[in-house]
């Protein structure tokens, strides 16, 4: 497991040195219109840019599953049978979603390389090619998930609340 935790902490920095990136860059930006009155254009896209990054980095390989989201009052009031088979059913959805959509996808990114962006001339294939890394970390979580569901291993990490909490 001393592998994966440097995996998790090497993927953090590369989470932070987005953040770091797009917070010099904004600054770069005030300082420039407001001190000298020059704004800078490439700024603006180098927010934008690594923004896009940060987002779908994160998404497709930091966040936990409870760290997402989740409109789950009917879930939580459900028996752990229904519970287990509710999850298998969205992981087999978002596995098929995800996997249907990915070859398109791709074939979407590798025709973006004709196209650059407008102030920092980065392929948008390269801009846009996170996204195949997020599809791809979305697939691997749900896969796993599927599997703990199929064993009735603890799927539910995360959930803090179970449905006796809300009757009391």
């Amino acid at each position: 497991m001393p592998f994966l935790r440097w995996l998790k902490i090497g993927a953090d920095s590369v989470a932070v040195l987005f953040l770091a990136a797009m917070f010099c860059s904004f600054m770069l930006q005030i300082i420039f219109r407001y001190l000298f009155n020059h704004p800078l254009s490439w700024t603006l896209e180098a927010c934008l840019i690594t923004w896009l990054w940060t987002v779908f980095w994160g998404c497709g390989l930091l966040l936990r599953d409870q760290d997402h989201v989740r409109f789950d009052i009917l879930y939580l009031a459900a028996p752990h049978k229904l519970r287990r088979l509710m999850a298998g059913l969205a992981a087999v959805i978002f596995l098929v979603a995800y996997a249907v959509s990915l070859p398109a996808t791709a074939d979407y990114i590798e025709f973006m390389k004709i196209e650059s962006s407008s102030s920092l001339k980065i392929r948008l294939d390269y801009i846009f090619g996170i996204y195949l890394l997020f599809v791809l970390g979305v697939l691997g979580r749900y896969f796993w998930r599927l599997v703990q569901i199929i064993r009735d291993q603890d799927f539910e990490t995360g959930i803090s609340h179970s449905a006796e909490h809300y009757s009391e």
